[in-house]
């Protein structure tokens, strides 16, 4: 029988569900010399595969992969939806800024979505989307509870293979569950003692929309370490640093406190945004202190 192609919307015990191309969904199992490679197959990864009877199927190979996220690991997607909270928890722009940071370094396009606007004053939400919308990034004001927003997370999330990441209690499985009611996803309430949000998602798994496209929905963490990045490259990972780093006296410059740093101007002149340098300085120093490790 000739192999087909599909793609893994999720992995468990060596099981892996994988869609064709009319959208069925069938079961495989990795060929025996996949095993011997030890590949770890992701899910959004395509794979070849052959029909052996019903609904299961055997992995031939998988593809080559145009994109892969660390954590949430997660392969071949297009755009990464940066959720954060604008309340409950307060809201975190370093964590942010690492999402932005990760989705730029995997050449994956990053759109921000602030959700629980219904919390918090018209002021919370404008203050965070003009630092980001400064830089050029696309964002999207959001309430999961009273849907505004989600027409236009709908309209960006069509036709394409997204991953929501964000931490532990900023909603992304209630924004999917506003999006498409009928997944039904289990969302956890922010702890008042911590201010953190209990994480519901387990696992990483890609989601069919109705109205065309794939989502992750991937589990929140609190901690996300920026790995395989060198810190020479760091500024380049800032949009908004790359045409004043152009004008620093020293090409090596690392735009802490050398002479002549175009940069630092830029910031005093509120040409970048203060949050968005201090978050470049927390990311260059554990780079730094990372790579002394090894």
């Amino acid at each position: 029988m000739e192999a087909e192609v599909g793609v893994v919307l999720r992995g468990v015990g060596g099981i892996y569900n994988v869609q064709d191309a009319a959208g069925k969904t069938i079961r495989c199992y990795p060929r025996g010399r996949i095993k011997q490679q030890e590949l770890v197959i992701l899910a959004g990864d395509k794979v070849r595969y052959t029909v052996i009877g019903g609904n299961e199927g055997v992995i031939e190979a998988v593809l080559p992969r145009s994109t892969v996220l660390p954590r949430p690991a997660v392969a071949n997607i297009e755009q990464l939806i940066v959720v954060g909270a604008c309340a409950s928890p307060e809201p975190q722009p370093v964590f942010i800024d690492r999402l932005l940071v990760l989705a730029e370094s995997r050449k994956i396009h990053p759109i921000i979505c602030l959700n629980k606007i219904d919390l918090v004053s018209e002021s919370v939400p404008e203050e965070l989307s003009t630092i980001y919308e400064k830089v050029g990034y696309q964002v999207l004001r959001c309430s999961a509870k009273t849907g505004a927003g989600i027409a236009e997370l709908r309209r960006c999330l069509k036709g394409k293979t997204s991953s929501f990441a964000g931490p532990s209690g900023a909603g992304k499985s209630s924004l999917l569950n506003s999006l498409e009611p009928g997944l039904r996803l289990v969302t956890g309430q922010v702890s008042a003692k911590t201010g953190r949000g209990r994480q519901t998602t387990r696992q990483v798994e890609l989601l069919p929309l109705s109205f065309g496209g794939l989502v992750a929905d991937t589990p929140g963490f609190s901690q996300l370490r920026l790995e395989g990045i060198d810190p020479m490259e760091l500024d380049g990972l800032f949009p908004e640093f790359v045409t004043s780093r152009q004008d620093c006296r020293f090409s090596s410059c690392f735009h802490r406190g050398e002479p002549g740093c175009a940069v630092q101007a830029a910031v005093e002149e509120d040409r970048i945004s203060p949050s968005r340098y201090n978050s470049y300085q927390v990311f260059l120093e554990e780079l730094e202190a990372a790579r002394g490790r090894y």
